[in-house]
């Protein structure tokens, strides 16, 4: 028998539920169908950000069907981590403070502030600086230089041959499978969001 794509949603949610390594908050969007992206908890307090953890814990393990906009949060972000800024003071990741104290999207690369996961081009080519697992003497996230390829420019219309062309790319790089903000192949394939573009496909 042909199991639909909701029944097989409900499927997850119930064996999901019946382990006990899903905390009362997680459990509770779950039972509701809330994504986290409406996040029960007060916002910047621990549950807060530990429901975001867990839940991109749940989603990489296969075990947490994310929706569009949570998939952001998920994939895109690091919401519900920490960092250090350069003065020692353990500041949260991709969350905006409410007084602006500090930017968390700024690091510092190479002596040189920078902003991370802004793409910019120079000379036909692309770059973004991202942060990296790794940390440095003095417990800070190292921030990486990702350079990646053009936007493609010839297959941005509506045309089915445009759509077709996008359609190739993906698949041919294997974009649905790109999960490492570190690797040049994320960000080609999700260039167009990041430049402006709102069209369907990869690109």
């Amino acid at each position: 028998m042909k199991i639909t794509r909701r029944q097989l949603k409900k499927i997850i949610k119930e064996e999901l539920l019946k382990t006990q390594s899903v905390s009362e908050g997680m459990s509770l969007h779950i039972r509701k169908n809330v994504g986290v992206d409406k996040n029960i908890f007060r916002p910047g307090s621990s549950a807060f950000f530990a429901l975001f953890r867990e839940a991109r814990q749940l989603y990489t393990e296969g075990r947490y069907n994310a929706t569009e906009t949570e998939l952001e949060l998920l994939e895109d972000m690091d919401i519900g981590e920490f960092g250090v800024t350069e003065s020692g003071e353990v500041v949260p990741i991709d969350y905006p403070m409410i007084d602006g104290e500090y930017d968390i999207d700024e690091a510092t690369y190479k002596g040189k502030k920078v902003k991370l996961n802004d793409p910019k081009r120079s000379d036909g080519k692309a770059y973004v600086y991202v942060k990296t697992k790794k940390k440095d003497k003095k417990g800070r996230y190292k921030v990486k230089k990702v350079t990646f390829g053009s936007s493609m420019p010839d297959a941005m219309g509506d045309s089915d041959a445009h759509k077709k062309r996008r359609k190739s790319f993906g698949d041919r790089h294997n974009c649905a499978d790109k999960k490492d903000k570190t690797k040049p192949g994320w960000w080609s394939c999700r260039a167009t969001k990041f430049f402006g573009r709102s069209i369907p496909g990869w690109w």
